[in-house]
């Protein structure tokens, strides 16, 4: 390919000089600052709610291009702002998926080499080497409901598919605890009793809500002394009842955009719920969780750099914060802006998840699969995001946004990109035979293999682990 590697470079922190533009500016190659000097494309000053906006106005840009753009701003007590290595650069459509599947056959997938010999350490050449993957590394699931209970088909049809969950609403502290005192968690040990039974992996979601309206009623009129007696026993009462299970818990939930406890406790309430939380479940990870963070930049509430500045100020007072949630409710996405926000989230060292990813049901069914393909491609080929989750719990009236299957699990087009992509990030069945050194060698996804060689009348049977590596995976099986 003759276009550029994508370049994930990122700073969230200041510096008393920028860094060098990133592709040496892109189409701005050679042009001075934005504001401050003359440029080939022009400044527009705008006057938006009384403030004076400059934007850079640019000339020739190509439809159906996809362009990344960055730069370094500096400002100062005087308010003004300068804007430094700027940078422009265009991708076409063919160079975009070239760097996609470039990380992922580097950082999803890893050279395997497979050495058959006996128990003499004697190689076999011509050894017929049969490869299976039966487990994969990358979590991709979906938001179950307790409407998978009892129903064989759902379940059938979820469990071939994903190898992780997370319940829609039934852990909710309205769902658990309708009534004060009253504690029932029938419904979410049943929901874990079949995860467990399939071997999948659970999110935790959530402990508190801080939106308002969904939170328990007989919450909303306690006094603050009996809302922090009702949220310690909260957090106790689930962490007691399913400590270990879930790897993870959205400890504090749309903190960006709601501050209910906050308003209630004080603003050091979210830094309890993580400290109480990590005390009670030390070994799950704890999570943030908000929506509008990559799906828009039209949010002034969760900007990528309000979830980083809340994220440092949780960090700076103590709290064990340990991954990143975007839960993904898209209505048009926008792949530039997804890949530069997970860029810049990325700086954090954190675990990045989409945790709740659909598409608006404004759409029609085939744009909707044509935006969670690219929201999808964009997770996964990230090499900071750890997981995936759809928000497609199936509820005899549909779903909450995006169903992938109709009532009778026949997929609707969201359903055949989710079968589609499934497929591609996994290894088929490698078949080959030993070479004259008695190895095979293949590229295959992360995740857990089963072998079988056989030579002459000699035959064995094995597995192994391939996890993330920069070097070759060696694995001798004897026959």
């Amino acid at each position: 390919m003759d276009g550029p590697l994508y370049d994930s470079t990122a700073y969230t922190k200041c510096k008393v000089q920028p860094e060098e533009p990133l592709y040496g500016g892109g189409i701005f190659k050679n042009e001075p600052h934005f504001l401050g000097g003359s440029t080939s494309n022009s400044i527009a000053t705008n006057y938006v709610n009384g403030y004076i906006s400059p934007s850079l106005i640019l000339h020739n840009l190509t439809q159906g291009t996809m362009y990344s753009f960055s730069s370094w701003n500096a400002d100062g007590k005087d308010i003004n702002i300068d804007v430094a290595s700027q940078s422009l650069q265009p991708f076409t459509k063919q160079e975009w998926r070239f760097n996609q599947h470039y990380v992922i056959n580097t950082r999803r997938k890893r050279a395997v080499t497979v050495h058959v010999s006996d128990s003499n350490g004697h190689i076999f050449q011509g050894a017929a080497i049969n490869i299976e993957q039966i487990s994969k590394d990358f979590p991709i699931g979906s938001a179950i409901a307790k409407t998978i209970l009892g129903n064989l088909p759902y379940q059938n049809w979820f469990v071939k598919r994903f190898n992780a969950a997370v319940f829609e609403n039934e852990l909710k502290w309205y769902a658990t605890e309708f009534e004060q005192g009253k504690v029932n968690y029938t419904i979410p040990d049943k929901m874990m009793q079949f995860v467990r039974a399939n071997k999948i992996i659970a999110r935790g979601h959530n402990i508190f809500w801080e939106d308002p309206k969904y939170t328990p009623a007989w919450v909303l009129n306690l006094t603050s002394i009996q809302l922090q007696s009702a949220v310690n026993s909260r957090i106790k009462s689930l962490m007691r009842q399913y400590k270990d299970d879930f790897i993870h818990w959205d400890v504090s939930n749309e903190r960006l955009h709601f501050d209910f406890y906050e308003q209630r406790l004080g603003p050091n309430a979210s830094l309890h719920f993580f400290e109480t939380a990590h005390k009670s479940d030390p070994l799950a990870t704890l999570f943030m969780n908000d929506f509008n963070v990559v799906e828009t930049c039209s949010d002034a509430n969760s900007t990528v750099d309000a979830y980083i500045s809340r994220i440092r100020d949780m960090q700076k007072n103590g709290v064990f914060m340990g991954g990143i949630g975007l839960e993904g409710h898209f209505t048009k996405p926008n792949p530039p802006l997804i890949r530069a926000i997970l860029d810049k989230l990325a700086t954090l060292g954190l675990p990045i998840w989409l945790t709740e990813v659909d598409i608006s049901k404004t759409l029609d069914k085939d744009t909707q699969a044509t935006y969670l393909e690219e929201v999808l491609k964009e997770g996964f080929s990230h090499p900071s995001v750890n997981g995936i989750m759809l928000w497609t719990a199936l509820h005899s009236k549909g779903c909450y946004q995006m169903c992938l299957t109709d009532n009778d699990f026949k997929n609707l087009p969201a359903g055949d990109v989710v079968d589609k992509l499934l497929e591609e990030w996994q290894t088929g069945l490698v078949e080959g035979t030993t070479d004259n050194h008695g190895s095979y060698s293949f590229y295959g996804f992360l995740g857990e293999y089963r072998i079988n060689v056989k030579y002459g009348k000699r035959t064995s049977n094995s597995t192994f682990s391939l996890c993330k590596g920069e070097e070759t995976r060696h694995f001798t099986i004897r026959v």
